[in-house]
Order: C-alpha cells, then structure tokens, then sequence
C-alpha cells in the first residue's frame, strides 16, 4: 500500500504520497482535477525550470536572493529541465485555467528537491520569487514553443526541403503528366512538382520564424496583472537576459506586458501559421497517395518504399502508409488550432484562463509535425522509385499535348485532334500527321516534352 505522508498549506492538511516532490498545492490540484490522465508536456515543464533557474539567478544579481538560495534552485531547476523529476509533474492538462496549479507544482518540487536540514527554500517565498503563476505560465508556453520551433520543427523543415531538392536533381529530365481537376493537363518535370513542394515549405519556414519574432517577447516580470507588482522594475529585461544565455535562443522582455497576460494572440498566431504548415504537408501527402495509387487500377507514377503488409486479407497489398500519417497529423493539428483559437478568446480582463489547454495543442501541433515531416522525407519521399514507362507512355498518349499546336494550326482544329487522339487511344503525333500539312519533324520539335515543361517560364528550384 502507498505510503503517506502529512503536507499543509493555507486550506489545512491534507495527504501526500510518502515519496512524493511535490506538496499541499500540487495534490490538491490532482485530487480536484481526475479528468484526462493527460499531462502538461515535457517541453512545457523542461520551461519552467528553465524559468525557474534564470528567476532566481535575475533576483539575486538584482540583490534580493542570497547566492545559497539562488544556487539551491537553480540546481533544483536543472532536475526539472532534464526530465529527471517528470514523474512528479502529475497534474491533468484540464485543470485551473490560469495554470497556477502547474506553476505551484515546480514550485513545490523544486522546494523539495532544493531543501536541506540546513536551508530551507519555500516554494512561494524563494522559487516564486518576483513571480505569479500569471506571468509564469504565460512564458512558459512561450518559451516551450519558441525553443520545440527551433529545435525540432524548423530543423525538421530545413531537412524537408533538403531531401526534396535532392529527389528532384535525380529527376530534373523525367516528364510527366501535369494534372488540374485530377484531369490529363500539360506536362510537367518530377523536378518542378519536387521543387514546388520545397518551395511551398520554405515559405512555411519564413511564416514560423517571422511569428516567433513576437512569441519570443516574455511577459515574465507582469507578475499579477500586468503591473509588475512585488517584481523588481528591472527583473523582466535581466530575466529575458538570463534565459536568452542558458538556451542560446534571443528572448525579450514584452514592453507592454498586460499583452501577454490577458491575452494569448502571439500563440495563436504561431498556431495558424502551423495550421498553414499542415495544409501545405496535406497536399503533398495527398500528392503523393494519388501518384502511388494502383499499381495497376491507379495513376501508379511512382512506387513509394515498401514498409509493412497492407492488409489483413489481401496479401501483397502495400499501403501509402507513411503520407496517411502524415494526413492524420495535419487533421490533428488544423483540429488543435481550432481549439487554441476558442483558447484565445478567454482573455477575460487582465488574464486568460485556458493557459493549459493552449500549451497542450500547441506544443502537440509542433512535435507531431516535427517527426512526421522527418518521415515523409526519409520513409516516402526519399526512397520512392519512378515508375519510367508508365509515365513515359501516358506524357505521349495526352491528348491534352496538342495544346502547343494551338499557335500553328488554331484551337479548333486542336480540339479535334485531341478528342480524335483520345476517342482512338492514338498518339497526337500521329492523328496531326493526318490533320495537317505539318511534318513529323515539325510536330516533333514542337511535342517534344522535355520543352512543354518550360513554356518559357524559369525552372522553380
């Protein structure tokens, strides 16, 4: 049976587990909150260490911590950084809207991990120093989601564009059908439908780095309300300072802080832009099933790696199993900015009370997008083969390709070649010859598919 012990705060007395970290607060909060069993993410607890540690470390240069204190917690802190003490983090995701239980949590485990028979650190007076849980939480997801941006997802990205650009250099000559409305259209380059997608995500990449140009300005320092009461004037820009130097990531002090506090724009912004993020990975996964599609029924352009059975009953069935992956992530994440974006509007006053909630889908969003765009890259994209003479053959039986004849023989009689070209399943080359005064030379400097690919556009890449 577990073993108990007996913890107090300003409501009485209560019952903790014996080797527990935490104390009153943070057992109250589990006792209050058995809703999910989902818990605040390891990049969100990893900031309120990091938090934690440049508070105590901006509070004692400011002269209000002895060294002793300082350095007790931000040893303590550091625990709770590396994940070492995650399993005393265990208040539900759905819990007071502010996040103060979570904040009192750290606060609470690293008091206990801090103290010793000779110095005591209390979590509220020592490890809330020159804080609130208004202004911590706040921060908190700030900084979680300014660091997992660049160090997981934009990296992620940087490696998307890499690996495509690759892909497509291995296949700048090789013609395809162009497609619009799923319909035979003029042909295109696998380079320039690989180059596309680069392109597309690149600019994902500068849409993320120009949002967490805001979401990197902190409320810390707001406390309360906004007003910095009990906080040194000078604590918010030498904590931004401290945080900036441990994680070699440019934070700053938010000039107007109540900004931050009442309200959550900066991260919803970044939401929407990851929301924007998986449409874009949407369509390429999608792009990719219909190119896979058959191998005999389908489009069947390319065949993606093969990685696992695709069925229970049918053998030999291979599934796009990895762009359906990446499909589901995109639903999660446009479904979890949805909710952020509800989350935002309850900036009621002078602060917003579904902190948690927002944390929780925005640090989600971020983390399934950084590893499944890893394996779209390097489980489909980077393996796939083309399949050379079913796109060879379906670029030559297009009737659409009369459409580069227009200029010498009108659309008209355009239009009657390529009904007559497709109603016969004959070539446009052939069915010309028959039509016009051209000659084979003729159609075939100007069929050649290799030039209906440029139509005097500039490549993409």
């Amino acid at each position: 049976m577990t073993e108990f012990r007996t913890e107090k705060d300003s409501m009485g007395e209560l019952q903790v587990p014996a080797d527990a970290l935490y104390g009153a607060q943070t057992q109250r909060a589990v006792n209050n909150f058995p809703i999910s069993g989902l818990t605040m993410p390891r990049a969100f607890i990893n900031a309120l260490g990091l938090i934690k540690a440049a508070a105590a470390e901006a509070n004692q240069e400011l002269g209000h911590m002895e060294p002793a204190i300082c350095q007790a917690i931000t040893q303590a802190a550091q625990q709770v950084q590396s994940g070492a003490v995650d399993a005393h983090f265990p208040i539900d995701v759905f819990q007071t809207g502010s996040g103060t239980s979570s904040n009192m949590n750290c606060n609470e485990v690293i008091s206990h991990l801090a103290s010793t028979d000779a110095l005591f650190i209390h979590p509220n007076d020592h490890v809330n120093m020159g804080q609130s849980s208004n202004d911590v939480i706040p921060t908190a997801i700030a900084v979680s989601c300014v660091l997992s941006v660049t160090r997981q997802l934009l990296p992620s990205l940087t490696d998307f564009v890499s690996v495509c650009r690759d892909k497509a250099a291995s296949l700048q000559d090789v013609v395809k059908t162009g497609r619009t409305h799923l319909m035979d259209a003029m042909p295109v380059t696998f380079a320039q439908e690989l180059n596309t997608w680069a392109s597309l995500v690149e600019t994902n990449i500068q849409r993320l780095q120009d949002a967490l140009t805001r979401v990197s300005q902190l409320p810390q320092g707001g406390t309360a309300v906004g007003t910095g009461i009990n906080a040194d004037p000078k604590f918010g820009a030498l904590f931004a300072t401290k945080l900036s130097a441990e994680t070699d990531v440019t934070f700053s002090s938010m000039v107007n802080k109540f900004d931050g506090i009442s309200a959550q724009d900066n991260i919803t912004e970044l939401s929407g832009q990851l929301k924007v993020l998986a449409t874009t990975l949407m369509k390429i996964a999608n792009d990719l099933r219909w190119m896979n599609s058959g191998p005999l029924a389908g489009i069947g352009e390319i065949e993606l790696p093969s990685l696992q059975p695709g069925s229970s009953i049918m053998p030999g069935k291979v599934n796009p199993v990895i762009p359906e992956a990446m499909a589901m992530v995109c639903a999660q994440v446009i479904g979890n900015d949805a909710t952020i974006a509800v989350a935002g509007q309850s900036g009621n006053f002078q602060l917003n009370v579904m902190l948690p909630v927002i944390a929780y889908n925005a640090l989600q969003s971020i983390e399934i997008l950084s590893t499944a765009t890893h394996e779209l890259a390097h489980s489909a994209i980077k393996g796939f083969k083309v399949n050379h003479d079913a796109v060879s053959e379906n670029v030559g039986k297009n009737p659409i390709l009369v459409t580069a004849l227009n200029a010498v023989i009108g659309y008209d009689l355009g239009a009657k070649i390529a009904k007559q070209a497709y109603r016969e399943k004959r070539s446009v080359l052939d069915v010309t010859l028959e039509n016009t005064n051209m000659t084979e030379a003729e159609i075939k400097a100007i069929l050649d598919p290799i030039k209906l690919t440029t139509g005097g556009i500039e490549d993409s890449k």
